[in-house]
């Protein structure tokens, strides 16, 4: 197997990477790394010092490929499937990334911040931070209702790596601040994202996993 991806089942960023891998139904070894495994932690630290999800290798080279967005533009140049995820026109595709780094930092940043402080010893919570996370979400949120509008896709029609990063940044958003009523437009797109059955099939294979993330 040339590609292989390590990564944890409930890792918002390991998610983003999967529906691209799915979409192509591109082979690859899943690696799960298990970071409150002591040696497992060291031996993953070893490739990528900064320890997060996810990162590829593509013994194809012996590359190491770190960072969700980086690893479907290199999965897109060296593997590409059927699924088109990254445009042709490079001003669409300018487009596409600048929705790419929205979902990614202004969505999928402050709802690991909120879940994160969840799992913080008492006492050592940060509120100031959590709020602001929130002003955030709500900001974004209320920016991405507008745009999103009745389109299918963020970018229209085609589904793109943009929307690979924004299923699991709106499906974790949606647990830690619910978009019922609220955001309408928001919540049919999720819905769409989740059906979509590339995220379906991350979906399912996180669950045995979900009891994990705290409430």
């Amino acid at each position: 197997m040339t590609l292989t991806l390590y990564y944890h089942p409930l890792s918002s960023f390991c998610h983003k990477v999967l529906i691209a891998l799915y979409e192509n139904d591109t082979p690859f070894m899943p690696h799960f790394v298990d970071l409150q495994d002591a040696t497992a932690a060291a031996n993953f630290k070893k490739m990528w010092p900064v320890g997060r999800f996810p990162v590829l290798h593509d013994s194809a080279g012996d590359r190491m490929v770190p960072e969700s967005s980086i690893i479907i533009e290199y999965l897109a140049q060296h593997y590409p499937g059927k699924s088109k995820l990254m445009p042709d026109d490079p001003d669409l595709a300018r487009q596409m990334r600048m929705r790419d780094r929205f979902f990614d930092l202004y969505l999928h940043v402050p709802m690991q911040k909120i879940i994160t402080d969840r799992l913080r010893p008492e006492g050592r919570n940060d509120p100031h931070g959590v709020e602001e996370a929130r002003a955030m979400h709500r900001t974004s949120l209320g920016m991405l209702e507008q745009e999103i509008g009745s389109k299918r896709w963020i970018m229209g029609d085609t589904f793109t790596m943009a929307d690979c990063a924004a299923a699991p940044a709106l499906f974790y958003t949606d647990m830690t601040m619910p978009l019922g009523d609220t955001y309408k437009n928001v919540a049919a797109y999720l819905r769409r994202l989740k059906e979509r059955p590339s995220y379906a099939r991350v979906l399912k294979e996180a669950e045995p996993y979900f009891s994990m993330v705290p409430q």
